[in-house]
């Protein structure tokens, strides 16, 4: 399967899209990643987005888009992929379009994550992280630490990311309304989009999603 997936920040894209690759046998496509990879290689696309990056300046669509068309060119995408992050805007979704006409292919899902804007506050706004070691998060209503402010791992520091403040994350929000939300109305146009509550367990929501696609494979 091809599939796009959207959500707001702290919709739990990333945990979700490694699960549902996982489960389909198709490599999980993450913006963050293509960057950093190609930056990493030293790629002339990575060199392109490291000067905008460097200067402080958004990297601009068609240097996004061509490390995307890159990354689904490379032969384990052969039998599909799933993208998270990509497309953010309908200008990318549009050119998605085009690079997957060009090889006769075409999208079979684009699966939306649903999530309460004050749950999407609340996850990200009480994330702590250690500072020994930010792979080690915690939660202060969800994954309480034994100590405040201790990392129960490695008794670290645990403290808020400035981008993980609520006002910053109300300013996420607006840019996904403003800039990503319309991709949906884009797709569901094309009778693409399947949504589902990102409430829930991990597990629960990977089920519901994986029932979703299979409802929307059946249907083809």
């Amino acid at each position: 399967m091809r599939i796009v997936l959207v959500g707001p920040p702290g919709a739990g894209k990333g945990t979700q899209a490694a699960f549902l690759a996982k489960n389909l046998g198709i490599p999980h496509i993450s913006t963050g990643d293509l960057f950093r990879a190609n930056i990493s290689q030293g790629t002339e696309l990575g060199k392109q987005a490291k000067a905008y990056m460097d200067a402080g300046n958004l990297v601009p669509d068609e240097v996004t888009i061509g490390m995307a068309k890159d990354r689904m060119e490379q032969a384990d995408a052969a039998n599909g992929f799933l993208l998270d992050g990509f497309p953010r805007n309908v200008s990318q979704a549009e050119a998605l379009d085009e690079m997957l006409k060009a090889e006769s292919m075409k999208l079979d899902a684009v699966l939306d994550l649903e999530v309460p804007e004050d749950e999407v506050v609340k996850r990200i706004a009480g994330r702590r992280i250690c500072r020994k070691d930010s792979s080690h998060v915690f939660h202060v209503e969800y994954k309480k630490p034994q100590q405040d402010g201790v990392c129960d791992i490695c008794g670290g520091e645990l403290y808020q990311r400035d981008d993980d403040s609520e006002e910053t994350v109300r300013t996420r929000l607006e840019v996904y309304h403003t800039q990503t939300e319309p991709i949906i109305d884009y797709y569901k146009a094309q009778g693409l989009v399947v949504t589902i509550s990102a409430l829930g367990k991990v597990e629960e929501v990977t089920a519901r999603a994986m029932e979703a696609l299979k409802s929307k494979a059946d249907d083809k």
